[in-house]
């Protein structure tokens, strides 16, 4: 997979996320755009890895900044779970472990492929305080090994006015279920 984008993929990119920045000021109180438009025109890989979440329906903005790294960080934040990247089984294992009605992928290897991290519990937990998503579905979270080691693996979706963790079996796949994922840049 080519993982160089066109320079006018780079452009309508930054228009889009530069909108949805601006349309979405709580998110990111005290960041500049200018600074974060500047930083990530410095990678390409970041660039890519951003094009990757926009077109699989993740709509990445800002949620974070660190101050260690000088990184931003950015959160899928569509209101439900990325339509690009629905029924996925957890990891590899799971999918190998599948004699039967394979999905495509697994939420691990995508997101690695996509150069972005599947969100942990506190990430996950910490995005439903600026909006509350996945009302109607799910999103794999980044799984404590401790859980993965017994077979399953965690999920988060908001509701009855808050925010429930599950745990199902890594294998299991649902058409409403996806993964949501960070990028830091």
């Amino acid at each position: 997979m080519k993982k160089e984008l066109s320079q006018k993929q780079i452009s309508e990119l930054i228009d889009v996320l530069k909108s949805r920045f601006q349309k979405n000021p709580e998110r990111h109180k005290g960041i500049s755009w200018e600074k974060v438009e500047d930083r990530l025109t410095k990678s390409a890989q970041k660039l890519w890895s951003l094009f990757q979440m926009e077109q699989t329906g993740g709509e990445p903005d800002v949620v974070a900044y660190d101050k260690k790294t000088g990184e931003y960080i950015f959160y899928d934040c569509a209101a439900e779970t990325p339509k690009g990247r629905r029924s996925l089984c957890y990891d590899m294992a799971a999918l190998n472990s599948r004699k039967e009605n394979k999905p495509k992928d697994s939420a691990i290897n995508m997101a690695a492929a996509m150069g972005i991290e599947v969100l942990t519990e506190e990430q996950y937990l910490e995005l439903q305080k600026h909006a509350s998503v996945d009302a109607k579905t799910s999103s794999w979270l980044n799984t404590p090994q401790e859980v993965r080691k017994l077979g399953g693996a965690i999920s988060g979706e908001f509701r009855f006015g808050r925010t429930f963790i599950y745990a199902n079996g890594a294998e299991s796949y649902f058409a409403v279920r996806d993964f949501r994922a960070e990028l830091q840049g």
